[in-house]
């Protein structure tokens, strides 16, 4: 939602909006989602570069994984400290 705040209830993420968000997956610290033409979004705590973007930066909003370009994603899977995306 593009701040730290706690969210006591569920609420849209604004920055998905005119996506259509096929697949989630929640790990600790960060999100994933699948968006229908099979993008991995991601964002939250980025250290160790669980987030996928070649750093350890924090994502407050949703951000492409480009290293995923090219590519169809039909799975995701968000760990503690890394993730996994099936491609077909």
């Amino acid at each position: 939602h593009g701040n730290q705040q706690d969210q006591l209830l569920p609420k849209k993420v604004e920055a998905l909006a005119g996506q259509r968000v096929v697949a989630v997956s929640a790990g600790g610290a960060h999100s994933l989602a699948i968006t229908a033409d099979g993008a991995v979004w991601s964002w939250g705590f980025g250290r160790v570069g669980r987030l996928g973007h070649g750093n350890e930066q924090d994502q407050l909003l949703p951000r492409k994984i480009e290293a995923l370009a090219g590519q169809r994603a039909i799975g995701v899977s968000a760990g503690a400290r890394h993730n996994l995306a099936l491609t077909a």
